[in-house]
């Protein structure tokens, strides 16, 4: 008897800490992936901000490029102030946009990020709200590089008169 007990049945015995790891590892299973939402969110904002960051980068860049060739032409020409005054606002509108795109870029990177973290669905209301704050910081941003275009100007001008009285 004691023969069959040893050969023909198995006996499971199953600890409590087993059976929590057997039920944690079937609720894994059970889990759903990303929703329609989430993957759409992705599949728009990361390309997005990937291309905005790039964009960011290569004004900076170019910018920066351009300020080191004008320098020497800063030097050689210094009389003629509006040439140079129109490469400085130049620089200036440069980097105010690489800045513009680097911020646009790192915010939808945030966006995203706090998507998931709330773990919401797209609400329309929040579409439009969102949108409404993209125009108004555009809006914004707008008339302070119009404002930094007047102020050099007015510059330039007070240069210039400067330069004929004497």
């Amino acid at each position: 008897m004691g023969d069959r007990h040893a050969h023909g049945q198995h006996q499971l015995h199953v600890q409590p800490h087993q059976q929590r790891l057997h039920h944690d590892v079937g609720g894994m299973k059970s889990q759903k992936g990303p929703s329609a939402s989430q993957i759409l969110a992705i599949v728009t904002l990361l390309p997005v901000g990937g291309t905005l960051l790039c964009l960011a980068g290569i004004t900076l860049v170019g910018t920066l490029i351009g300020l080191a060739v004008a320098t020497p032409v800063f030097l050689l020409f210094s009389p003629v102030l509006v040439p140079a005054t129109l490469t400085l606002g130049l620089a200036v509108a440069g980097i105010l946009t690489s800045g513009a795109f680097g911020i646009t870029g790192l915010s939808s990177f945030s966006w995203i990020l706090n998507y998931f973290r709330q773990g919401k669905s797209m609400v329309p209301e929040s579409m439009e709200a969102a949108k409404r704050r993209v125009a108004d910081a555009a809006a914004h941003l707008g008339q302070k590089t119009k404002d930094a275009g007047q102020t050099i100007q007015s510059k330039a001008q007070e240069g210039k008169e400067g330069t004929k009285t004497t």
